[in-house]
């Protein structure tokens, strides 16, 4: 194991030279992690972004399901997770087998699945399409009119694309545990004391988290919402990794985390598991890898690319 700092960095380049790997960091990661990345962003489009390099490897800090949407898209390249035990409380919420055997039960009721990019392998070989928190609302617009609409894994950014789009949909009781956390009064009390900021909240947050909200959207579109928008202020509902990125790209805004009842410091505990020591071993090791049986992998890939299609 090399020593903490700069050595450590230094040999995880070389480590990534030597693998020809790509490291791709989720907007929840800690700070040194998202520094050292190639890409930085959420998980579909950093697994398209590592597409489209000529990597052999694709190193990706960030949970499970996200290294697994990376190996659905890139079959023939290698894909390595820092620490296999990052999962996430939305995915798990809705376990594959679960959601086949309600598919089977209500099998009158028509379903076509919208599946959350949020989600296992399994779910989304399970369903007819995938969703971003970002496109979410033109897919379930684009959903057929005669069929019956079950939304998974979570039942808050359902909710939000059914006030939006006004369209009826089953929600399947999943949750991130990070983004229920957020409470009206704690961020009415934050409100209070900047009340010239911006309230930027993640769909994922309750209904009455988001109706205090300026703008709710995605983590990508947020980047894009800060810099635009006249405000110098920004209260972020989100997971804090998000802090950092904002930082960076809008350098002359202040962000302020939005708390929680007890502080404001709204981490991930799957996404704070991988590590710079994690990241340094998983190169070297080439594992934990992320293995997918071909069949869920084809089966997976293809309410994605109806995404894309029903996206463009």
């Amino acid at each position: 194991m090399p020593i903490a700092g700069v050595d450590l960095v230094e040999e995880i380049l070389e480590l990534k030279r030597e693998r020809n790997a790509v490291i791709l960091a989720h907007n929840y990661q800690e700070r040194e992690i998202q520094e050292l990345a190639d890409f930085v962003g959420d998980s579909l489009g950093l697994s398209y972004k590592a597409a489209e390099t000529g990597a052999d490897v694709i190193a990706f800090c960030g949970v499970h399901f996200m290294a697994e949407t990376a190996k659905i898209v890139n079959p023939s390249k290698t894909v390595v997770l820092p620490d296999l035990d990052a999962g996430c409380s939305l995915s798990e919420s809705c376990p594959a087998d679960r959601l086949e055997a309600h598919l089977k039960e209500h099998q009158g009721k028509n379903y076509y699945v919208v599946a959350y990019i949020n989600c296992s392998a399994g779910v989304k070989a399970l369903s007819d399409v995938i969703c971003t928190s970002g496109n979410a609302e033109r897919i379930v617009r684009a959903a057929p009119a005669d069929r019956n609409i079950l939304f998974v894994p979570d039942q808050n950014l359902g909710a939000w694309v059914t006030e939006k789009t006004g369209r009826k949909m089953d929600l399947w009781k999943g949750n991130c545990y990070v983004h229920v956390e957020f409470t009206r009064a704690a961020i009415e009390r934050i409100k209070a004391r900047y009340p010239e900021a911006k309230v930027v909240a993640h769909p994922e947050c309750t209904y009455a988290v988001r109706l205090l909200a300026d703008e709710v959207c995605s983590t990508e579109r947020m980047i894009g919402y800060c810099k635009e928008s006249p405000a110098r202020e920004f209260i972020i509902v989100t997971e804090s990794g998000m802090l950092h990125r904002l930082r960076r790209e809008a350098p002359e805004k202040v962000f302020i985390p939005g708390p929680t009842e007890t502080c404001a410091c709204a981490d991930c505990r799957y996404m704070k598991m991988n590590t710079l020591e994690k990241l340094h071993d998983c190169l070297l090791n080439l594992e934990p890898e992320i293995v997918l049986p071909e069949e869920v992998r084809a089966r997976a890939e293809k309410p994605i690319r109806r995404m894309l299609e029903l996206s463009a």
